[in-house]
């Protein structure tokens, strides 16, 4: 070896460094490769439904800890595509009989720092076996998605999931507020009594309107 760095003008520390290199690459390489098939065997079974989210959220569960731009990067250099979300309006029913909580964000989208202010919302998802519902709650501060739930339905149970999942995960502080429409799944006296237990307060805006929309920063 030495002989070749001395004909080729190589440096042998520098080529050294770069067949060890080579080898981290190689093996990140392989790792990636296992990581994108690991992804399209969870795609193929859904039967090309599950999108970014889903898969990352089942690969934990499989104890492979990955994050979520990483997988939706890798399924967008593969093509990989999950069915797109669509929203629907149709999907909030107002209970005329449910006392409205006030409005405690009025219009201001923001929040100083994570954890105090959060927006729920419900969507709906087409798939090849019927109709799966996305519950999303995202924080105002990082305008992330913190955790959800999905289901077959719409039922309190879907939202309550979801918001209990980010308590849980430690995402919420003490007495932050919750905002969403006036969805009957938001205004039940269960979630109500859920986001008591919880130590959040709840906002809700007008229904199947504007206030389901983040303005982007």
């Amino acid at each position: 070896m030495k002989r070749i760095c001395d004909v080729l003008g190589w440096d042998r520390s520098g080529y050294y460094t770069w067949h060890q290199n080579k080898e981290a690459r190689q093996e990140k390489a392989d790792e990636e490769e296992g990581l994108a098939r690991r992804i399209r065997e969870i795609h193929t079974d859904s039967r090309g439904s599950d999108g970014a989210l889903r898969i990352t959220r089942k690969l934990w569960d499989h104890g492979h800890v990955v994050n979520r731009k990483r997988v939706a990067r890798i399924m967008r250099e593969r093509d990989i595509v999950g069915i797109t979300r669509r929203k629907s309006r149709s999907l909030t029913r107002q209970d005329r009989t449910a006392r409205p909580a006030p409005d405690l964000i009025l219009r201001d989208f923001t929040a100083p720092m994570p954890g105090l202010k959060f927006v729920g919302d419900i969507t709906s998802l087409p798939t090849v076996e019927g109709w799966l519902y996305l519950a999303t709650v995202i924080d105002l501060c990082t305008r992330e998605v913190v955790d959800w739930s999905m289901a077959d339905h719409m039922r309190t149970e879907l939202v309550a999931d979801a918001i209990r999942m980010a308590h849980e995960g430690g995402q919420t502080a003490g007495n932050a507020i919750f905002h969403s429409d006036r969805g009957s799944q938001y205004t039940s006296h269960q979630f109500r009594d859920l986001l008591s237990e919880l130590d959040m307060r709840q906002g809700t805006g007008r229904t199947g309107v504007d206030d389901r929309v983040i303005p982007q920063g």
